[in-house]
């Protein structure tokens, strides 16, 4: 081979080998790329699949409440929203309300009271308990308090909240968690809004046996809510 040849063929490779890698590492990168966005892909279904009951409104409730309630930077500091509050949240009439917490079915519990009681009994302290321990990740616990409709208004809405704080002490002693404090999210209604009617009388609850609409507005209802908000 000529030295003219010799010359062309180092040539050649010179300017191919660097082509031929950058060419291999695009391949390799695009690849990479393309299994993160699958894996990321995957992710987001999942957390969608997970969070299905996070309903727009039902975020909105969350995040309003959290600040209200003083679960989140920002928020009033106070431990608990009375029903103005809880009607300025919601902005919903009682049914809408409800209907938000639905999806919850399988994931909430009622825990009930006796007529003009705030105590908790065993069968609701178990209840709690069970409630508690069912997080799976999740961020906010709320303790949404009623009473039925007998009596006065404004009696009602102290049993409400006595009812709902009966819940958050009993957490408070049994687990004494250091960030409890940051998670519970009370909110009672007194008699005046969001009355729940009998249908939840099929939902997790610590009474049972028969169960009538005041039964089940003697009540606190509970469950672990994981919405981004």
């Amino acid at each position: 081979m000529s030295e003219n040849a010799r010359r062309f063929m180092l040539l050649l490779l010179a300017v191919a080998l660097p082509s031929a890698l950058v060419a291999l590492w695009g391949a390799s990168a695009g690849k990479r790329l393309h299994q993160s966005e699958g894996a990321a892909s995957k992710v987001a279904v999942a957390s969608v699949t997970d969070d299905a009951y996070c309903t727009p409104q039902l975020k909105a409730i969350v995040r309003r409440v959290a600040g209200a309630c003083g679960l989140v930077a920002g928020g009033s500091g106070g431990r608990g929203c009375q029903p103005m509050v809880a009607k300025k949240v919601a902005s919903l009439s009682g049914n809408d309300f409800n209907a938000m917490f639905k999806p919850l079915a399988k994931r909430a519990h009622i825990v009930q009271f006796d007529l003009d009681k705030s105590e908790l009994d065993a069968e609701a302290k178990q209840l709690v308990e069970k409630a508690w321990a069912d997080q799976r990740g999740a961020s906010f616990f709320f303790v949404v308090a009623r009473a039925s409709p007998e009596g006065d208004s404004a009696y009602n809405e102290g049993l409400s909240r006595d009812r709902a704080k009966a819940v958050l002490s009993h957490l408070e002693e049994r687990f004494k968690d250091p960030d409890l404090d940051k998670q519970v999210g009370l909110l009672w209604l007194g008699e005046d809004f969001a009355q729940l009617d009998p249908q939840f009388c099929t939902w997790s609850r610590s009474h049972a046996g028969e169960c009538t609409a005041k039964e089940i507005n003697r009540s606190s209802f509970i469950a672990w809510i994981d919405c981004a908000i």
